[in-house]
């Protein structure tokens, strides 16, 4: 059926050849009768006029006329003067006995969700401005199919960008605009398991979805230790294999601590060594409240880091669009390694250069900057008023803080704090070891509405409460929070 009209049926395929032998009426009426059954073409459809159909399927009118008579008669059509022929309401349903769908997954009323900026300060007009400036101007040249690497303007852009504001040094040919950060760390590890890179070490606790791309782009993920000053440089010299290693120097996930400026130094020294490379998170870099702005390890050793970012905790991840600098002799290497790697839509990535250009961006994370940070003091608040023997840490940057808690096991706080409508995670989750971080949880506060912080503190301190009398009580010995190892 050649023609599509809203609530019809013209569109639906009806292969005749598929019927058993018999005249062409009778085939054709099987076909339809199937395609009504099976639900293909819905109730209330409206078919085609038998003149219409006739021309597409090449044959005699009476063939259908004949087909859409037969189907009335059997009760799946229905023929009204002056209006289309419809499929009758209630056959399919009747026919096909569909199993009840399931409950949709009731999400939790108080979100503590990591990861996640406020969806909704979403700059919706913005951007809505900034693509339809994108879909006026773009050339049609830029219409076809473009490189891998993505758009030549927002790389330069970005390049621009990244220099200004988080001090590296890098220009528009080794900027890759990706799906994300999690497609851009797939990218570049790919590119090392070509070049004989066979493990690459990654902070713990840490991102899980790091882990994950690692292995999904063949190599081993190394847990390696975090204290106070960040990534232990120790540790991994003393894993002659590892030559490559993720770190997110600014706020690290989730104990959201800084990689000291010795331990920086340190790591550039590690990877010149080995002749090797570090890649670099910088998504929590935008966001800091109580400290100055930390600049990219990029910067300091462009030709041993490589950066990742994205718009996930700055606009939405719903966009996917990321990007990576590699050092220039890594460039070629990463590109060969994906062939196939497509970039985000066109026009998305014009419109975040337009974002860029226009000043647009700056002013959203500006905003975003007092937004969090009355959040947060908001959530310290409540939290030392609901649990005032609880220890905080890791709340100077990024969007979310720790809560360490004595004598109760986090996951004990997730499974009843689940029960009351409120989610949370717990350290040991993002750990190798199990053990690490039991008694400490997450919470995540860039989703969270301002006016509902009160109640789903007071929510999680009862939770918390449900948890200890589910231990043992009062009585029960107290467990160290999340501890960190001195700095060595």
């Amino acid at each position: 059926m050649a023609k599509k009209q809203t609530d019809s049926a013209w569109e639906t395929l009806l292969d005749l050849e598929e019927q058993a032998a018999g005249p062409l009426h009778n085939r054709l009426r099987r076909a339809l009768r199937s395609a009504i059954v099976n639900g293909r073409i819905a109730p209330g459809s409206a078919l085609p006029p038998s003149r219409t159909l006739a021309v597409d399927l090449a044959c005699s009118r009476w063939v259908v006329t004949e087909a859409y008579a037969q189907l009335a008669a059997e009760g799946y059509l229905e023929a009204r003067s002056g209006s289309a022929t419809r499929v009758r309401h209630g056959v399919a349903a009747a026919a096909t006995r569909p199993t009840p769908p399931k409950p949709p997954r009731v999400p939790p009323r108080f979100d503590f969700a990591p990861g996640l900026p406020d969806l909704r300060a979403f700059p919706r007009k913005r951007w809505s401005d900034a693509i339809r400036e994108a879909g006026l101007q773009v050339p049609f040249t830029d219409l076809s199919y473009l490189a891998p690497a993505g758009h030549p303007r927002l790389r330069r852009t970005l390049a621009g960008y990244l220099n200004r504001s988080r001090g590296t040094a890098t220009s528009a040919e080794d900027v890759t605009i990706c799906g994300g950060t999690t497609d851009g760390l797939a990218r570049i590890a790919r590119g090392l398991r070509e070049r004989g890179f066979t493990h690459l070490a990654v902070e713990d606790p840490g991102w899980t979805w790091t882990r994950e791309a690692i292995a999904d782009a063949g190599l081993l993920p190394v847990p390696i230790g975090v204290d106070r000053d960040g990534l232990r440089v120790d540790l991994l010299r003393a894993q002659p294999e590892i030559r490559a290693a993720i770190v997110a120097p600014a706020h690290q996930f989730p104990t959201g601590v800084v990689l000291a400026p010795a331990r920086r130094a340190e790591l550039i020294r590690w990877a010149h060594d080995v002749d090797g490379i570090v890649l670099e998170e910088d998504k929590d870099a935008d966001y800091r409240y109580d400290r100055r702005p930390v600049a990219a390890i990029q910067g300091m050793a462009p030709s041993l880091t490589a950066l990742l970012g994205s718009v996930s905790k700055t606009l939405s991840p719903a966009l996917r669009i990321g990007w990576f600098v590699t050092p220039p002799r890594w460039t070629p290497a990463v590109a060969a390694a994906n062939p196939l790697a497509v970039p985000p839509p066109v026009l998305d990535q014009l419109a975040f250069a337009h974002f860029l250009d226009s000043g647009g961006y700056d002013r959203h994370l500006r905003a975003g900057r007092r937004r969090y940070r009355a959040r947060r003091d908001a959530l310290l608040g409540e939290l030392a008023r609901r649990l005032p023997q609880a220890r905080v840490s890791g709340a100077a940057a990024g969007l979310h803080l720790l809560l360490h808690l004595d004598g109760v096991q986090a996951t004990r706080v997730v499974a009843a704090a689940a029960r009351a409508g409120v989610r949370v995670d717990a350290v040991a989750g993002y750990a190798s070891d199990a053990e690490t971080g039991d008694s400490t949880v997450i919470l995540g506060y860039g989703n969270l509405a301002d006016s509902t912080i009160p109640e789903a503190v007071a929510r999680l301190a009862d939770a918390i409460e449900a948890a200890a009398r589910q231990a043992g009580g009062p009585g029960t010995p107290p467990q160290e929070g999340l501890q960190l190892p001195e700095a060595d």
